[in-house]
Formats: structure tokens, C-alpha cells, sequence
């Protein structure tokens, strides 16, 4: 490399730091999508188009190039070598910055054949240079490395074989050092900010996902909830107004009394499911404010459920040892109505007009036990199909709020639910 063409290759000369190389190829496109952060052609993993940007900075480069040949150029002229090997400069230099055009897709190729080429042709050195900087950014040290090397040699061997008259060779050869030496460190920078950009990059999008993810699981579980809920509130009513039809069904002959009372039932039934659809509604349209407005049941309700159970037609025994219902905090006095709705809904499907005994006791410290059995019942009694999610959803409500239910069937054919929920102090 001659004197008068090394202050062309300074940094300073090439017009910033992403333009040689900038946005170039690795492995065949795909260290593209690495460092630079851009996707293939229709996601086919294909080697992306040149951008308007990428035709602007090859043409730079390739201009960049054509002038250090030129001033090499120059410099081989003033040798007097024959007119034969300044035709062989010239050609090879014109094919070495025509070679830049291809450094996208074959950097490492491109850059080992300049680099071989720039020992015996001083023209190839600036295209031979671009071409280093464009493997540095986009090829791991170890190749980059290797390449460097191989372009201290060359510089050095042509050094030798060409020297500058107007340098000595000594010089020369540091400049050769320095010029690597610029170029390497440079392209590792730019390497290494464009690594840092794309982690960014990828962390902000693994950030977006895993934010969605979050939503959407505590959506399902929002859902989960509201839906345990209608269980709960809406089987209730719905089994009263099944459990009065069919005895107006069945019992056409009964009494008007009669029949007036369980119509009462049927329509009160009705207008408080259609009231408690409503308030679930509200709470689907506006979550997070449904569940303040509306009132929620607690222990002191307990004896209304039981009240209206034994109005449509239960035989239902309370034994609630608890001396002040109002002092039970509101979330376990809740689940204690909950459960005890269930257990009397299942009770009323499954074993109609048997007796059934609930108990509650507790004190606090000591946790609140709920006690829901009925015996088996008698006569034929046709079998009610059941899914077990109210059971399901029980011992869930049970587990989230700190305690534990059990259920299981008797050996007389009778069925016991026991739950336990904390009572802090």
C-alpha cells in the first residue's frame, strides 16, 4: 500500500461508522437478521432485497474504493513499470471494486480473495479494506481475526514487492499495522452496538410477550372466577324453579294454595336469578367495579338461604354455633354461604325430600367448620346427571382462601360435605 493512499482509509475519510458494510450479509443472510436486526423476504429465511439505503452506501463504497485505486494508481505509475502490468492494475483494480457488489453475500469469500489479490496490486487495497471492515462487523473475531492477518501479510508482501518511493518501508509498514488495526477495532464497535441494539430489540419483544401472556392468564382467570360465581349464585334459583315446575307437572290436582305458593316461588326464583345474571353481566362489562356495588352474601344471610330453602319445599336442620355472625369477616362469612348454597343445591337434586342437617361453628384463631349431610333418599329416585364442577369449584374456593373441604359418600348412601376456612384473630 503506498504513502500517498493511506490517509484516504482513515476513518475519517470514510464518512461515518456504519457505512462500510452497513447492513451487510453473514452466512448467507441470515447474520443480517442477527445484527442488523432486518427479516427476510416474506419470513422464507431467504437473503433479504437491498434496501434504498443498501444501494446508497454500496455505491459510496464502491465510489470510495474506485478513488484509493485511482491514487494507487498513481502511485504505480510514478514506478516506470511496463505498460503490460499497469494493465493488470488497472483490470484488477476496476474487479475489485466490482467485487463489493457481492460482499453481501459472500463478505469472508470476498474479503480472502481481495486480500490476496492487494499483494501484488496496490488498486485493490481500498476495496480490499471495505471489504475487512464488512467481515468484522458481521463475521465472529475468530474469522475476522484470521483475515486481519492474512491483510498484514499482504500489505507487508506488497510493501516488499511495490514499495513507495516515496515512503520507506519502515513506514509503510507501520501505516499497514495502524490502518488494520483502525479498521478491526472499528468494525468490532460497530459489531458489538449492533449486537446490544438487536438484545434490546429481543428483549423488548420477549417483554411485549410475556406482558400479553400475563394479561391473558389473569383474563382466564378472571373468567374461571365469574364463572365459578354463576355457578354458584345461578344453580341455586335454577334448581328451585326446576324442583317447582316439576311438582306443578306432576301434582295437577294439588291445591290452589298450593299451587300459588310454588308459582310465587317459581317467579321469585326467576326475578332474583335474572337479577344476579344481571349483576355478573355488569361485572363482565366493567370489571373491577361490579363486585363493590352489588352486595355480597355473608354468614349473617345464612339464615335467609336456609329460610329459602325450606320455602321451596327442603328439609333443612341449622345448627349455628357461631354467637356473633356479624364478627366473621366478610370473605369467609362469603365462601361459608357459598358452600352451603351448593351443598343444599346438590342435596335438592340428588336426594329430594330427605333431611338436611347444617352446621357451622368456629371461633376465631380457630378456623370455621362447615358441616352439610343428608341421609339417602327414599323411595325410586330418579338419577340426576351431574358434572362435579360445583364440588370442583368448592374445594377450590376452599384451597384459595387458606382451608380445605372434603366430601364423600356414606355407606347408607348418605353424602357428607366438611369444609374448614381460617378465622385469623
Amino acid at each position: 500500500m503506498s504513502g500517498q493512499e493511506y490517509r484516504w482509509l482513515l476513518p475519517s475519510a470514510m464518512g461515518g461508522s456504519e457505512l462500510p458494510g452497513d447492513g451487510g450479509d453473514d452466512k448467507g443472510g441470515r447474520g443480517r437478521d442477527r445484527v442488523s436486526g432486518s427479516v427476510p423476504d416474506g419470513g422464507t429465511g431467504r437473503r433479504p432485497r437491498r434496501t434504498l439505503r443498501d444501494w446508497i452506501v454500496d455505491l459510496l463504497m464502491f465510489l470510495l474504493a474506485a478513488a484509493v485505486g485511482i491514487m494507487a494508481m498513481e502511485t504505480v505509475t510514478d514506478l516506470g513499470e511496463s505498460r503490460v502490468v499497469l494493465l493488470f492494475d488497472q483490470i484488477v483494480g476496476a474487479l475489485a471494486c466490482c467485487a463489493l457488489w457481492l460482499r453481501r453475500r459472500w463478505p469472508t469469500g470476498v474479503a480472502a480473495a481481495l486480500a490476496a489479490v492487494s499483494a501484488v496490486a496496490p488498486t485493490c487495497s481500498g476495496a480490499m479494506v471495505i471489504a475487512l471492515f464488512g467481515v468484522t462487523v458481521h463475521r465472529p473475531f475468530k474469522v475476522a481475526g484470521s483475515l486481519a492477518a492474512c491483510s498484514l501479510a499482504t500489505g507487508a508482501l506488497q510493501s516488499w514487492l511495490r514499495p513507495d518511493p516515496t515512503v520507506s518501508l519502515r513506514a509503510a509498514l507501520v501505516v499497514t499495522v495502524v490502518i488494520t488495526l483502525l479498521v478491526v477495532g472499528w468494525g468490532m464497535f460497530v459489531r458489538a452496538r449492533r449486537q446490544l441494539v438487536a438484545s434490546l430489540r429481543e428483549r423488548t419483544v420477549r417483554a411485549e410477550t410475556e406482558a400479553a401472556l400475563r394479561a391473558e392468564q389473569a383474563q382466564r382467570l378472571a373468567r374461571e372466577a365469574i364463572a365459578r360465581e354463576m355457578h354458584d349464585v345461578l344453580a341455586h334459583r335454577l334448581t328451585l324453579l326446576s324442583v317447582h315446575a316439576g311438582a306443578l307437572e306432576f301434582r295437577p290436582d294439588a291445591p290452589p294454595a298450593e299451587v300459588a305458593r310454588a308459582a310465587g316461588v317459581i317467579r321469585d326464583s326467576a326475578h332474583e336469578a335474572l337479577q344476579d345474571l344481571r349483576e355478573i353481566i355488569g361485572v363482565l362489562r366493567s370489571p373491577g367495579t361490579g363486585d363493590e356495588d352489588r352486595p355480597q352474601p355473608t354468614l349473617v344471610t345464612l339464615d335467609a338461604l336456609v329460610a329459602e330453602s325450606r320455602q321451596a319445599g327442603m328439609k333443612v336442620t341449622l345448627d349455628n354455633r357461631i354467637a356473633d355472625p356479624e364478627a366473621v369477616p366478610s370473605a369467609v362469612g362469603r365462601n361459608v354461604y357459598r358452600i352451603a348454597q351448593e351443598a343444599l343445591t346438590n342435596a335438592r337434586k340428588h336426594a329430594p325430600g330427605a333431611e338436611v342437617a347444617l352446621a357451622v361453628s368456629g371461633r376465631p384463631g380457630g378456623g370455621i367448620t362447615v358441616s352439610i349431610h343428608n341421609p339417602a333418599p327414599e323411595g325410586d329416585v330418579p338419577r340426576v346427571p351431574g358434572s362435579g364442577q360445583g364440588l370442583i369449584g368448592l374445594t377450590e374456593r376452599a384451597a384459595l382462601a387458606g382451608g380445605r373441604l372434603d366430601h364423600a359418600r356414606e355407606p347408607d348412601g348418605g353424602f357428607r360435605i366438611c369444609a374448614w376456612l381460617p378465622w385469623g384473630p
